[in-house]
């Protein structure tokens, strides 16, 4: 489908064409764990990587491969591959570059599955990471070392919602001769396009706006095409013969598509974090409806904001869109039409206020996901994020008042109502309690 349609009709139409023999229009749910092979050369050259097609559905499906043609299509990217979950999705990308002795530069202010992924998880591997803040861009060229195999880092930081500049930090990761890696989750291809910046892999967890409804959990690998992997010899996983498949060297057969070649090929082939094809079909229900309710979502959070921001029992309020933020001007220059979604706040009364607003909302749900229609809350400091040092905690810039708020597509009226109502019964229950241990 040309790339020249606009973005709700790629988020329709991208990846899919219906066949001549069933006609259905649309994506057929293909259920199955694996393929007929036309003969037992075909089969050969399938597992060889010969030629194109499926043969397990641990590795492709037709289903799935119409959501990794339709987010390919949205990133502006060369391929995807679409996995399990988010988390999923960012170690096969660190699995496909990243061998004991490694090591990765990456953002400290980001989401807690993240930062315990490489600090805890990748270091038993071998595999070393030096955080650094992302918007201390000399910090980042200084962290990179001879065996540093990527830059990596969050759009929209969670929950500390700091904004990377991504063109800035390509730039120093690509001098240094490595690759910038993104999580976009935050953002979703409707309000940047990480690639077009500079970035060279984006990552998103589709379990949140591009689902968009909370009921599949999913991840997806888009590959920019962008990189030159051959540059010089730090990416032996891409330009050295495959350990399996006749010995093939995936830069040379591959070519843009090499790294997302050797996810699959590796990752799904070995790990197996596969996508069922019931969720790539109810991801691809939201991904219909994902500039629609981007929309929506970005109108809802603004007005939100604005109401936050003069309420009596509020003492702080955080998102990239406010004009006094640190990151505001980057934000609005990498994504005009909106600076996500996510809105962090603190009640005066500190962290007790905050608990009990989140024990009182009444339309909004305590989740711990992000990205549902409906508004969620969540105190990351206890959840998200309490696994992670107090330093970490510290360098993500989450304080123990801080409320993550995921704003939802409910009416802004009635969001509204309940945080107002839900602060002002926190303020009085805290009041009752302090006065009663004052007589």
């Amino acid at each position: 489908m040309s790339k020249s349609f606009g973005f709700d009709t790629l988020g329709l139409h991208a990846g899919f064409t219906p066949d001549d023999r069933h006609g259905s229009r649309a994506v057929p749910i293909h259920q199955t764990t694996s393929y007929m092979f036309h003969d037992t050369e075909h089969a050969a050259a399938l597992y060889n990587l010969e030629v194109g097609g499926h043969l397990y559905t641990r590795i492709s499906n037709p289903t799935i491969g119409v959501l990794e043609n339709r987010m390919a299509a949205l990133d502006e990217g060369v391929a995807a591959v679409a996995v399990a979950t988010g988390m999923s999705a960012v170690f096969l990308s660190v699995l496909a570059l990243c061998s004991q002795g490694d090591h990765i530069v990456a953002s400290s202010q980001m989401y807690g599955g993240n930062i315990n992924l490489l600090e805890h998880t990748m270091s038993r591997f071998g595999v070393t990471t030096s955080f650094v803040d992302p918007t201390d861009h000399d910090a980042i060229a200084a962290a990179i070392q001879p065996n540093t195999k990527m830059v990596f880092g969050e759009v929209i930081g969670n929950p500390g919602l700091d904004v990377m500049d991504i063109s800035a930090v390509a730039e120093i990761a690509h001098a240094a001769g490595v690759p910038l890696v993104i999580d976009a989750t935050l953002n979703t291809p409707y309000l940047m396009k990480p690639l077009k910046h500079g970035a060279n892999i984006v990552i998103h967890s589709l379990t949140k706006w591009i689902g968009g409804h909370g009921v599949a959990m999913g991840g997806i690998i888009v590959d920019g095409g962008n990189f030159d992997w051959g540059q010089n010899d730090r990416f032996p996983t891409l330009t050295k013969p495959h350990f399996a498949f006749q010995g093939v060297n995936l830069w040379e057969e591959f070519g843009p598509a090499a790294f997302s070649m050797r996810v699959r090929s590796e990752g799904l082939y070995n790990i197996g974090p596969t996508l069922s094809p019931m969720n790539a079909f109810h991801i691809l229900q939201g991904l219909e409806t994902l500039g629609m309710r981007m929309e929506r979502h970005m109108a809802n959070t603004i007005e939100l904001v604005e109401f936050l921001k003069n309420h009596d029992g509020v003492a702080w309020v955080n998102h990239p869109g406010l004009a006094d933020h640190p990151c505001h001007d980057i934000a609005m220059r990498q994504m005009p039409k909106g600076a996500g979604s996510i809105v962090t706040m603190g009640l005066k009364g500190g962290r007790e206020a905050s608990q009990t607003f989140i024990e009182k909302v009444e339309l909004a749900s305590h989740l711990a996901n992000v990205g549902d229609a409906r508004t969620l809350v969540i105190h990351p400091g206890s959840t998200t994020h309490s696994h992670i040092s107090a330093d970490a905690m510290k360098a993500a810039g989450l304080t123990n008042d801080l409320i993550r708020v995921s704003v939802g597509l409910e009416d802004i009226n009635d969001i509204k109502a309940d945080f107002d109502r839900a602060i002002k019964t926190a303020q009085k229950i805290i009041q009752r309690k302090h006065a009663t241990k004052g007589a």
